[in-house]
């Protein structure tokens, strides 16, 4: 069986490194790669959408990255259990039609003992934004260690 560490039971430092790993691998904006991290009949609830296994998890991401250019995503850790992660979100993308969106949202995560996401449920609102108002400078891909996360930038 494939392992995810941290494995559960989490420490404050452990859920915080899972949820750094998580911020990671989605801004690869990598569906397969992203997928791995899910459980093979992981469950979500992404705004409208309730995909289920790895399979459609990887179809709506790459559906979600094709609309989201420029994806640039910060996670924050709000609370956890031994097995469950909430965290805050935000992300900022451009539509096809050149405009900006910062999106705002939480998530609610529930792993298995191997560490892989059985469970996730987003709840998501968007932003419109100018592009003058951007927050998230860097590079694509990972965001630097020196980048503020959300608390420090007042979001």
């Amino acid at each position: 069986m494939t392992k995810r560490p941290p494995l559960p039971p989490f420490s404050k430092q452990t859920a915080i490194q899972k949820v750094r790993l998580a911020e990671d691998a989605w801004n690869s904006r990598d569906p397969e790669k992203v997928s791995l991290a899910y459980t093979i009949d992981s469950t979500w609830r992404n705004r409208v959408a309730f995909p289920k296994g790895q399979s459609e998890i990887q179809k709506l991401l790459t559906e979600k990255w094709a609309q989201e250019g420029e994806y640039r995503l910060i996670k924050e850790l709000w609370a956890f259990t031994d097995t469950r992660i909430a965290v805050r979100f935000a992300y900022e993308w451009r539509r096809l039609d050149g405009s900006w969106v910062r999106s705002y949202g939480n998530e609610n995560w529930e792993f298995d003992e191997n560490g892989l996401m059985r469970t996730r449920f987003a709840s998501i609102n968007d932003l419109p934004i100018q592009k003058k108002d951007r927050k998230f400078h860097w590079s694509q891909g990972l965001r630097p260690i020196d980048h503020p996360g959300l608390s420090e930038l007042g979001l």
